[in-house]
């Protein structure tokens, strides 16, 4: 992962296919369409020459959304495109993953 510190912006460009998973991972759980952005804030310790203080570890702070975990588990029965009619936010899934929930709802699967 390359990270660009410039001014008061950070950037994160991920170097790997895995790299680019986590990141989007991360993107959504911080970003929330139509209610609060999380915040990523520091979290105890990071001293890169400690084997045992070597991870930054941040911390997500921010209004939780009323039942971000009450969404039912829809899984694809088959490869598809969901989408959001909320935001208009597209995701591609394979076969048995689960149907995301997206701007207070599960998103839509297309025909």
């Amino acid at each position: 992962m390359k990270i660009n510190i410039e001014s008061n912006y950070v950037e994160f460009t991920p170097e790997t296919a895995d790299e680019t998973v986590k990141l989007e991972g991360l993107w959504r759980r911080l970003v929330d369409c139509a209610r609060f952005n999380k915040k990523m804030v520091p979290m105890g310790e990071y001293f890169p020459k400690d084997e045992e203080k070597k991870v930054a570890r941040f911390a997500f702070e921010g209004e939780k959304s009323e039942g971000d975990d009450d969404y039912p588990e829809v899984y694809a029965d088959q490869d598809c495109t969901c989408y959001c009619q909320t935001c208009n936010k597209y995701v591609n899934l394979k076969k048995g993953d689960r149907v995301p929930p997206c701007c207070g709802k599960i998103m839509e699967v297309l025909d």
